[in-house]
């Protein structure tokens, strides 16, 4: 991957939506190489898709909530059915195993503190192998991004 290529990673990382032409011109191709480009960027799946960012607040799932999960074992048999119920909960935006204090981290998107409230007595809560649940909520948004740092 060269300089052209990280140019063209970031440009369409910060609006996906841009015309082939539009790109090139900002990269500094022509409009056939640099199509090329991206068709072959997508073929390796450094471009893994496009999607359209919504803004929470105007779908009524103004609120994000951290939540850290500890399970009572860490074998695979506890591990898999944990993740198997978790990819099944779309309120679940983010889901990390981690190293460290806690096996999982969930980032958790929804309508209000009530939503959230149910969520985790109906749904979370009632994953086989949990053995604790720690929310986070935090109190203002600094920095969000889905834009990497290619230089």
């Amino acid at each position: 991957m060269d300089q052209i290529d990280r140019r063209i990673l970031q440009a369409l990382q910060h609006d996906g939506k841009l015309q082939n032409n539009e790109l090139a011109q900002r990269v500094g191709l022509s409009a056939s190489p640099c199509l090329r480009r991206v068709k072959q960027l997508e073929d390796e799946g450094v471009i893994e898709k496009y999607v359209a960012l919504v803004d929470p607040a105007k779908v009524n799932l103004g609120l994000t909530v951290f939540a850290r999960i500890w399970l009572k074992e860490q074998d695979a048999k506890t591990v898999n059915q944990f993740v198997e119920a978790i990819t099944d909960l779309p309120e679940v935006v983010e889901c990390q195993l981690m190293a460290g204090d806690c096996d999982f981290f969930l980032r958790i998107v929804v309508s209000d503190l009530e939503a959230y409230r149910q969520f985790q007595i109906q749904r979370l809560n009632k994953i086989s192998g949990i053995q604790n649940v720690k929310t986070e909520i935090p109190l203002q948004k600094i920095k969000q991004t889905t834009e990497l740092p290619l230089y």
